[in-house]
């Protein structure tokens, strides 16, 4: 892979420094409770999973993310090719996040990221974690479905062993000794990945993974608290638009990195500033519960672990008076902390 020469404008220097700033701040900004920082990644990760699968044609609504995953802890058996590419990509999100420190970007890796990522797809168990044996072209479709052209050819199967090699050789000396800024590495590996579509189903989907793992092993430890695929779902078109402007000049003796560059600080900024919205949020709701009853705080608590209590499950979990519980519960309801659901002794709350 030759070396890139990237020449950006003030503007897309001034967004990298931006997001820098924020990585720098991040310790001190992350300043909330454990149970709160929890439950700010738990919203992060059904949104990724959510925006990212729904980026390549799927139809689960955040909520209904929520409520697979919740179930699928105990049950491995999914309905649709939806739900087991949602199963999938948690599961593969799972393991950059536990795994990232030791994962360092290897095609071994990267295989190993693209299985799991397939695990629970029926249809995709043949090619699993192995690079594309058949011609994998982006094509344009009909209303019909039909294929009426080739909208950008990648690289054919004979030669992806050899350029992904090239790429993954690049990207680590790049990160380890190159004068390039890690953020503009990340985007160049992403935008070839995805040109040489290494793989026969799963590329979209794996580059998202491969940018959390990369973006987290370059210090960017806020990444799991907010969704960078949201950011891209919320620009689908012009994320597309953006990936073709920059692909069509890869094999010119210049290419154009700035669309893609650009759009991808852009969605960074995204999710940075989303995240910094969500802590002031967060940091305004923890400062009005420290002058809250402890009884409300010890139900909020349990709401936070249970996520659906009755009253009888609250008396027992606080060891407080039913009636004062009672008056506590229609406090925090009515105050927009706790909802209550259901009737008479059908009622149970959340948060």
């Amino acid at each position: 892979m030759r070396e890139p020469k990237l020449a950006f404008s003030p503007d897309l220097v001034k967004l990298v420094a931006e997001i820098d700033e924020f990585k720098g701040r991040w310790e001190a900004l992350k300043m909330l409770s454990p149970d709160r920082l929890s439950a700010l990644r738990k919203v992060a990760t059904i949104e990724s999973i959510a925006s990212s699968t729904r980026i390549e044609g799927a139809r689960l609504s955040d909520a209904e993310v929520e409520s697979l995953l919740s179930r699928a802890i105990s049950v491995r058996s999914f309905r649709t090719r939806d739900e087991q590419e949602v199963a999938g990509y948690a599961e593969a999100m799972d393991l950059v996040f536990e795994a990232y420190a030791d994962m360092r970007l290897t095609e071994n890796h990267v295989r190993q990221l693209h299985q799991t990522l397939l695990r629970h797809s029926d249809k995709d168990e043949r090619h699993r974690g192995s690079y594309k044996t058949l011609s994998s072209n982006v094509v344009a479709l009909d209303a019909e479905g039909r294929e009426i052209g080739v909208v950008f050819e990648t690289t054919s199967p004979f030669d992806t062993p050899r350029e992904m090699e090239d790429l993954v050789a690049w990207t680590r000396k790049a990160l380890d000794e190159g004068p390039l800024h890690p953020l503009l590495i990340i985007a160049v590996f992403i935008v070839t990945f995805l040109a040489i579509h290494p793989f026969q189903d799963g590329n979209g989907r794996l580059s998202r993974v491969l940018t959390t793992l990369l973006l987290l092993r370059a210090g960017y430890a806020y990444v799991p608290y907010a969704s960078l695929e949201r950011a891209i779902e919320d620009n689908k078109d012009l994320y597309y638009k953006a990936l073709r402007r920059t692909q069509t000049t890869l094999k010119s003796e210049t290419p154009d990195w700035d669309p893609w560059v650009g759009f991808f600080l852009r969605c960074l900024k995204k999710q940075k500033d989303g995240l910094a919205a969500r802590l002031d949020r967060e940091r305004t709701v923890q400062d009005s519960e420290a002058r809250l009853p402890e009884l409300s705080l010890l139900v909020l608590e349990a709401l936070r672990t249970k996520e659906r209590l009755t009253i009888a499950q609250l008396t027992s979990i606080t060891g407080a008076n039913r009636n004062t519980l009672k008056v506590r519960l229609r406090e925090l309801v009515a105050d927009g902390r706790v909802h209550q659901h259901g009737k008479a002794r059908a009622t149970w709350y959340s948060l």
